[in-house]
């Protein structure tokens, strides 16, 4: 039988005692977690990161559409409700944010993890903390979009986040996802080009040594769509010690927004974590 502390719980006082972020009040909660539907029942919670420039509302409503997981989405700065805070300029930042306001909760029910491309690695990040400064570890973790962030194909990678916007429209054309009409509205863009251009400063600045050992025992699925540029999916199994899998999706780098790969990838985090929960019972 899986104990606590391999299923997405701290053992008891290990959070007291590796606390390095400060617990906020749950203001801080309500403004960096978007949660369409609290579920005290549901067998698990999948907190969800976003893509680079994205909200939280395309995962919260992920929760309306997922009877027994209750969906935590991540709002970031300089974007919906948070419009007017600066940006993160780094990971730690990021991580460091989400931490604090989830600290709090994360040892109510199992969690597991969702990210797709800037979210993927945010995933991560946030993971490799846990681990290391609380004890903590998800029940499963599901990256999506991108090579782990310690891959030659990642550090390789071209940096985009210094392109003019005129250069930087072009790319964004090319990797698909967003509709050519809102790509051609210059009013639309001058609030969409921020957030974007510093989700990819961060990522773009973020370095993380390989593990030397998998700091995760839980599972680790990969999800990735068939026309995207390619991605060292591969290498995130150096994280984990647990089982790891890769599905390869129809569609670019925004397939999972395809009403059918969202149902395969929704039904496939369905049926591990309501499985891990019946083994962590």
């Amino acid at each position: 039988m899986a104990t606590a502390f391999e299923k997405g719980h701290a053992p008891d006082g290990a959070a007291e005692q590796h606390l390095r972020v400060t617990a906020e009040p749950h203001s801080l909660m309500d403004k960096v977690i978007n949660c369409f539907r609290k579920k005290p029942d549901a067998v698990a919670r999948l907190i969800c990161f976003p893509w680079a420039g994205g909200g939280s509302i395309h995962y919260a409503r992920w929760g309306n559409l997922m009877s027994s997981v209750e969906v935590f989405a991540v709002r970031l700065p300089g974007r919906e409700s948070r419009m007017k805070e600066p940006f993160h300029q780094s990971m730690q930042q990021v991580v460091e944010e989400v931490v604090g306001a989830l600290l709090p909760v994360l040892r109510e029910k199992p969690f597991a993890l969702f990210g797709h491309s800037f979210g993927a690695m945010s995933c991560f990040a946030f993971a490799e903390y846990l681990k290391r400064s609380h004890g903590m570890e998800p029940l499963h973790v599901f990256l999506s979009g991108a090579s782990a962030p310690y891959s030659e194909t990642r550090l390789n990678a071209p940096s985009r986040s210094g392109l003019s916007d005129e250069d930087f429209l072009h790319w964004m054309s090319t990797i698909g996802g967003t509709p050519p009409e809102l790509l051609a509205n210059p009013e639309v863009m001058k609030l969409f080009l921020p957030p974007l251009k510093a989700d990819l400063h961060v990522i773009e600045t973020y370095r993380c040594p390989r593990p030397d050992t998998p700091f995760l025992s839980c599972p680790v699925s990969c999800f990735d769509g068939k026309q995207d540029m390619p991605h060292d999916l591969k290498a995130w199994k150096d994280m984990t010690s647990g089982d790891f899998s890769i599905q390869m999706l129809p569609g670019a780098h925004f397939y999972l927004k395809e009403a059918a790969n969202e149902k395969i990838i929704l039904d496939h985090v369905t049926k591990h974590l309501e499985t891990a929960e019946m083994d962590y019972l």
